[in-house]
């Protein structure tokens, strides 16, 4: 990597279909040297065949993976680049957090996903959390993500039989060989949440089978707390026949879970306002029934194999970048 300014490269997936891509807009606006940044659109309909497509076509030195509608700071890239001065750095990320403007419903999930009982650690891909830090693949999130080209080149990509969770495969390999992973909380993206109840039951849908199939094809000690919420609805299924043996005390737990998403409510409101916070207990009892209805269908679903991806074809564009700042 070139002392000064190395080659970095924006890999934005996107659908066929979509005209106009926000992602676009904002990484055409980053602040770095144009001769040194390059912007890939890969349009397609498998987003790991997409960002794997574009990868081996990159041409920059870092990889800076965003989201069709992650809206990235202009000073993301120079503030990834210092970060990646030290060499055992090889995954740097930062959280995606909701616009101010954002609809009331949309504010809603945001302090769902930012909430530790919903998300644990992972609240960090969601809220700005602690200082700059080493991490695990708890805190990171590919719409906000920037790697070491010929790192994740080495390991093959992104598993393209996983999706969502296939950065976190990735992550877990590179964490084995003892590569080092960056969480700055300065370093984010503006993205809306779900704009629907529908969308958001579907995403916790997906992001319950898609760890509960990463874990299938790379376990770890760290996918633990994900077996919490699939545990949580075997006991709501099984509570009318335990009070059947053994009246009100079957109960307890599900009241000492009620009394700990009253704490969380309360720990909130300083980030969320009275009503927000309030407005997301049911949210949060959504979150870990569908989580958990996602990650037991995980637990069943068919792998491909490497290799079988499917007929995915993907086109990519090479986007002009709109500004050339001085070094």
């Amino acid at each position: 990597m070139s002392e000064s300014f190395p080659s970095v490269t924006v890999i934005i997936p996107s659908r066929p279909d979509l005209a106009d891509v926000p992602a676009v807009v904002a990484a055409r606006a980053l602040d770095y040297p144009a001769d040194k940044l390059e912007i890939i659109l890969a349009r397609g309909r498998q987003p790991s065949v997409q960002r794997n497509t574009a990868l081996r076509a990159a041409k920059g030195e870092l990889i800076y993976f965003l989201d069709d509608d992650s809206l990235a700071l202009p000073g993301n890239v120079r503030r990834a680049v210092e970060h990646f001065r030290d060499p055992k750095v090889q995954m740097i990320g930062g959280p995606n957090l909701c616009p101010e403007d954002a609809p009331f419903l949309e504010q809603v999930f945001s302090l769902v996903l930012s909430s530790w009982i919903a998300f644990g650690p992972s609240r960090a891909r969601y809220a700005k959390v602690g200082v700059v830090r080493a991490t695990s693949e708890k805190e990171l999130i590919l719409c906000n993500m920037l790697a070491r080209r010929e790192t994740v080149l080495r390991h093959g990509g992104f598993n393209e039989a996983l999706y969502p969770n296939e950065e976190n495969a990735l992550m877990d390999n590179i964490e084995r060989e003892g590569g080092k992973l960056l969480y700055d909380p300065e370093l984010f993206v503006w993205r809306r949440p779900r704009r629907t109840m529908k969308a958001f039951v579907k995403m916790l849908l997906n992001y319950g089978r898609g760890r509960a199939e990463q874990f299938r094809t790379t376990p770890t000690f760290g996918s633990a707390l994900n077996f919490v919420p699939p545990l949580f609805c075997v006991y709501l299924v099984a509570l009318p026949a335990l009070l059947l043996c053994r009246p009100l005390v079957p109960l307890l737990p599900l009241a000492a879970y009620l009394f700990v998403l009253l704490l969380q409510v309360a720990a909130l409101i300083p980030q969320g306002g009275i009503v927000r916070s309030v407005c997301t207990l049911p949210f949060i009892l959504v979150t870990h029934i569908f989580y958990g209805l996602g990650f037991w269908r995980g637990l069943f679903t068919r792998l491909r194999r490497p290799g079988e991806r499917g007929d995915f074809p993907v086109t990519l564009e090479t986007i002009g970048h709109e500004i050339s700042p001085k070094p």
